[in-house]
């Protein structure tokens, strides 16, 4: 297929446009800026990994003038709205109207547009912290200001795209890790664990859903595949390993005790405060054989690439 995608600099955009590639399909990534303009090193990387897979638009954002020329250019088989306004995106004061208005902008005038160039599906990514999606509790309440974005840019996509006539898929993100992701709580175990420290988890009762970015990708190529060609709307959560944070980073400790030669001490604080929702997680199970993904390559790659 030809593809036209957006948000490719992303943790999980990189991963996904990768795997699309590599599946043969043809893709054209947009970016706001050239890889050196971007200000964090690992976000560079990424751009310069992409630009070998894919044919990279940079300057082009979402809805604007430029993106819309590029739509134009016509025989688009399938438009993947993977980017997001995700600026301080953890941060209480996120403006969740700002973020909306960023993500569907002239909305109207892309499907108008897509449908002229013979386009009729897309496909936009969502997360499980969006009220109402996966499992869990508290009556699945959007996590933040940046959640309820989310659940509001979804929502706003499905009106319109209905209204439209076409295809719709939308495919939730739990929690992905793996190599190229920002530094966040696996960064940060394995930072901690070849320097010889012993890092703490402070969370260890909440339960999530961590998976694998590399079977994420493979699952979003699949999904991006699959998606049938008539209007409707298509949803997939694919789950990885739906436990507690703390017998999460016991797993991961485990796996890379071996692979790292070093002991993978952690220690696993009492949690006290409750401040999320104890429990969120994706409810789909991916068809391992089916995506063509192995389980130990994948810890093999996460270990290779923090030794590195």
């Amino acid at each position: 297929m030809k593809l036209l995608f957006t948000g490719a600099s992303s943790f999980t955009g990189c991963w996904f446009v990768r795997e699309l590639a590599a599946a043969g399909h043809e893709v054209t990534a947009t970016f706001r800026h050239h890889s050196g303009e971007y200000a964090d090193l690992t976000r560079r990387r990424r751009v310069a990994l992409i630009g070998e897979v894919c044919r990279p638009v940079y300057g082009c954002s979402f809805g604007d003038i430029s993106f819309l020329a590029l739509i134009r250019e016509g025989n688009w088989d399938l438009l993947c709205h993977h980017a997001a306004d995700a600026t301080d995106y953890k941060s209480p004061h996120f403006d969740p109207v700002a973020a909306v208005q960023n993500n569907t902008c002239n909305l109207t005038a892309v499907l108008e547009a897509l449908k002229t160039a013979g386009c009729g599906k897309l496909v936009l990514t969502g997360t499980v912290f969006e009220a109402g999606e996966g499992a869990g509790s508290q009556g699945l309440p959007d996590f933040s200001p940046y959640g309820f974005s989310k659940a509001l840019t979804a929502r706003v996509f499905q009106f319109y795209c209905g209204r439209a006539g076409l295809s719709l898929g939308k495919f939730v993100i739990p929690n992905p890790f793996g190599p190229y992701e920002e530094p966040r709580f696996t960064a940060y175990l394995m930072k901690n664990w070849l320097a010889g420290a012993t890092p703490v988890c402070s969370n260890p009762s909440y339960v999530r859903d961590n998976i694998h970015v590399s079977l994420l990708a493979k699952v979003y190529a699949q999904f991006a595949h699959d998606l049938a060609d008539v209007p409707g709307f298509t949803k997939i959560n694919p789950s990885g390993y739906a436990e507690s944070q703390g017998a999460f980073t016991l797993r991961l400790a485990e796996e890379m005790r071996s692979r790292l030669n070093v002991p993978c001490l952690v220690e696993l604080k009492k949690q006290t405060e409750f401040p999320e929702p104890r429990v969120r997680i994706n409810t789909d199970f991916p068809d391992l054989e089916a995506v063509g993904w192995n389980e130990s390559t994948a810890w093999d790659g996460l270990a290779d690439y923090y030794r590195q």
